[in-house]
């Protein structure tokens, strides 16, 4: 069993369906064009762009517009997350009798990942929120923020499961040595250990790690 469960956030804790990150996306769409002056036309473009080469748009921002990562970070979650999301008894009474500690490890911020638990009213169910801030604004899948994780945590790769609706993050944690589930479906790679629904389904696949 693990010492340690790394949760993401966003389209993880909760289901894409509640569409709370199109309110992210619109957010970044117009930071992007209002704050740092990119004509509409290259919006789509850019981001795509950023995100396959960095990760997230805001690294892209920083090394070619430079962008102040705070003042990105405090407008693009600018959003009211009790419109889509709501308390999620199952969630919660899966997560709770699960082994070891239990963090948030998200490419949002610390701000956001706390609206976003007390929304779900999980908030005191993680001992650790882990944000965008824990490698200088390096985003998963870079491997440095899952060092800093497993350094803060004082925990082995292999003592850690990393549960993520991004096969890409999961590809790391499996490369360091953590255990992987991904979240939401979709196709069971060779570094993912298990793949669930919805978290609410994670107990389900925990026997699979446990010593006979």
């Amino acid at each position: 069993m693990f010492d340690a469960i790394l949760f993401d956030l966003d389209n993880t804790l909760y289901a894409p369906e509640r569409q709370l990150f199109s309110l992210i996306d619109v957010r970044i769409n117009r930071y992007m064009e209002d704050v740092a002056g990119i004509p509409g036309a290259e919006v789509d473009g850019l981001r795509r762009r950023y995100w396959a080469e960095y990760g997230v748009t805001l690294q892209g921002l920083m090394r070619h517009h430079g962008v102040d990562p705070e003042d990105y970070l405090a407008y693009v979650h600018d959003v009211d997350v009790n419109t889509r999301l709501h308390p999620d008894p199952a969630l919660r009474h899966a997560l709770r009798p699960l082994p070891g500690r239990k963090a948030v490890f998200t490419n949002g911020t610390r701000d956001h990942a706390e609206r976003v638990l007390r929304a779900l009213e999980l908030e005191d169910l993680f001992d650790a929120i882990f944000d965008i801030r824990v490698a200088s604004y390096l985003p998963k899948p870079d491997p440095a923020p899952y060092r800093k994780v497993l350094q803060s945590l004082d925990v082995a790769a292999e003592r850690c499961l990393m549960v993520e609706d991004s096969a890409a993050n999961l590809k790391t944690a499996k490369a360091l040595g953590m255990g992987t589930v991904l979240v939401g479906g979709g196709k069971k790679e060779a570094f993912v250990d298990a793949v669930i629904p919805a978290v609410s389904r994670l107990p389900e696949t925990l026997p699979i790690w446990a010593t006979p």
